[in-house]
């Protein structure tokens, strides 16, 4: 019985990822004692074929180590378009979402899901959300779930828990028009509190994974208060090796 799951959305072929894999697995299961795998996303076939591996580690003529991830790809993963069927399994949904993310499928795939999420607990909605904008990674897809997830009810007058949200969203609206600065006070605090939140998960996506963080990587990414900076550190945080690197390619005018 698998007791942990580590979940990864991997774009491209990367040779560097035969070590971090084989940590990730080793780390978690001498950290947790437990049995552990590693579920790796993809997004195209050639991906996905040498991701499956053997990916084998040693010396020249011995393998010390081996491992055999377990490979979501487009190969393998059905196209959901049917909202019905998307609501009776969402993370197969998600998972489909993720690994069609380049296909012509993708906008028909994410509407069924986004209503799927439409009847889902909050919890789920805020779970799925988050998951399908990280694992989307940077297509055209994620920019449409975005729009998706942030546009009112696709089922008018049935009480879900989009709808109510969407239309508490127009009352606050109201409210603003008739006590403008309390509300612009409100927001600037909600919008404080996600970069803040933000902020600490990059962190904790690093520390989770054994990458060492050290002060200065720390205070800056604390210090950062745009959302999209955040947003691309808090990608990287699931693949790098050492936490500088979330700020290769990064200019002073974009890391925040």
């Amino acid at each position: 019985m698998i007791d942990l799951l580590a979940v990864e959305a991997q774009g491209r072929r990367d040779q560097e990822k035969e070590a971090s894999w084989a940590y990730y697995l080793s780390y978690l299961t001498a950290k947790y004692r437990c049995p552990a795998l590693l579920l790796v996303v993809c997004q195209d076939k050639a991906t996905a074929e040498w991701a499956a591996g053997p990916l084998r580690l040693g010396t020249e003529g011995w393998t010390a180590l081996c491992v055999h991830p377990l490979v979501l790809g487009p190969g393998n993963v059905p196209v959901i378009t049917d909202p019905e069927e998307a609501a009776q399994n969402v993370s197969l949904a998600a998972f489909s979402a993720m690994t069609h993310a380049r296909s012509r499928e993708a906008p028909a795939i994410l509407k069924a899901l986004a209503r799927a999420l439409g009847t889902a607990d909050a919890e789920s909605v805020a779970y799925y959300s988050e998951m399908l904008e990280i694992g989307l990674g940077e297509t055209p897809a994620r920019e449409m779930w975005r729009k998706l997830m942030s546009v009112g009810s696709y089922f008018p007058g049935r009480g879900t828990l989009v709808e109510e949200k969407y239309l508490q969203g127009k009352e606050d609206g109201k409210a603003e028009g008739k006590a403008e600065g309390k509300a612009e006070g409100k927001a600037e605090g909600e919008a404080v509190g996600r970069v803040s939140e933000r902020a600490h998960s990059v962190v904790l996506v690093l520390e989770h994974r054994g990458v060492r963080v050290p002060e200065s990587v720390r205070e800056r990414v604390m210090g950062c208060a745009d959302l999209d900076t955040l947003a691309r550190w808090l990608d990287r945080a699931f693949s790098v090796s050492e936490a500088e690197e979330l700020f290769e390619s990064e200019t002073d005018g974009k890391s925040g």
